[in-house]
């Protein structure tokens, strides 16, 4: 099969496009033939090393997390799913070498759910991780409940602007950090836009003097900087989970959330998909695609 792979840690430069070997498949894995997969900042940061003191590069390395795809071949075990089956999933295991920016990829069903059949595949690629991040830190981390107020960090981004819906959906008021450009969005996500850098602390008590930001009844999560425990906040790490992904899928169907997908790359062109990403200035998700009808 066709794939992006490399063999060392590095830059964007280290990802080669080229024939890897098809995935075998397990008995609780299903084929995945794969239509897009979605960047995240994960992925680069992961090719780049650091997070090595957690898991292992097992070399060659496919990246990627995110798929959409239709299952070609159910595992001995998989009752789950069946040949022609549409899913996405967050396809994370506790080390990296067998990833989603391929042709097909081998993925456990744990990871997986069926595919919201009225959203495209661009789209559906791009909601398992972030959607997942954005679900798991609102609703088992910080629990968030009806009326509260929850400021949302960089919320044009791929989990913010979830973060910004999945808020909203749970009745809260939220306040989403963005550039100015993004301002308008971020009101059509739902979300009330403030622009961060020098005085954020300053525009946030005029937008909201009652909530007290880190209060002793205040809650405090990050998904990037484990600093926030100096804050008495928690650090949080997205784990692949088959029945909060299908409840994912269900809101999507309900269009209650959905994904803004910025641009979009061929399988080939992936290196250039992830310096996109890696220049932080995406709205939404940015996605590779594998074209299956040339």
């Amino acid at each position: 099969m066709k794939a992006i792979s490399y063999s060392r840690y590095g830059s964007a430069d280290v990802l080669e496009y080229g024939e890897r070997p098809d995935p075998k498949v397990g008995p609780d894995s299903v084929l995945v033939k794969v239509r897009a997969a979605a960047v995240n900042p994960v992925d680069w940061k992961a090719r780049e090393g650091y997070l090595q003191a957690g898991l292992e590069a097992v070399f060659p390395v496919v990246p990627g997390w995110d798929v959409s795809g239709v299952v070609v071949q159910p595992g001995a075990a998989v009752d789950e799913f069946e040949v022609g089956d549409e899913v996405i999933g967050y396809v994370r295991e506790d080390f990296l070498s067998r990833g989603t920016f391929a042709e097909y990829v081998a993925a456990p069903v744990r990871t997986l759910a069926r595919k919201p059949l009225s959203v495209g595949f661009e789209e559906a690629a791009g909601l398992p991780l972030c959607g997942l991040t954005a679900q798991q830190v609102l609703h088992k981390v910080l629990k968030v409940q009806e009326g509260e107020t929850v400021l949302v960090h960089a919320a044009a981004g791929g989990v913010g602007s979830l973060a910004v819906q999945l808020a909203r959906h749970a009745g809260c008021r939220v306040i989403g950090t963005a550039g100015p450009h993004n301002h308008e969005y971020v009101r059509r996500l739902g979300g009330e836009p403030v622009e961060y850098g020098d005085g954020l602390a300053d525009r946030l008590r005029a937008m909201a003097p009652d909530p007290a930001t880190l209060a002793p009844d205040g809650r405090l999560a990050s998904i990037a900087d484990a600093e926030v425990f100096s804050y008495g906040g928690r650090y949080a790490f997205v784990r692949p989970d088959a029945e909060d992904l299908a409840h994912l899928a269900g809101l999507a169907e309900q269009g209650i959330v959905s994904v803004h997908v910025d641009r979009t790359f061929p399988l080939e062109q992936a290196a250039d998909a992830y310096r996109l990403n890696e220049q932080g200035r995406t709205r939404g998700k940015v996605v590779v695609t594998v074209d299956w009808d040339s």
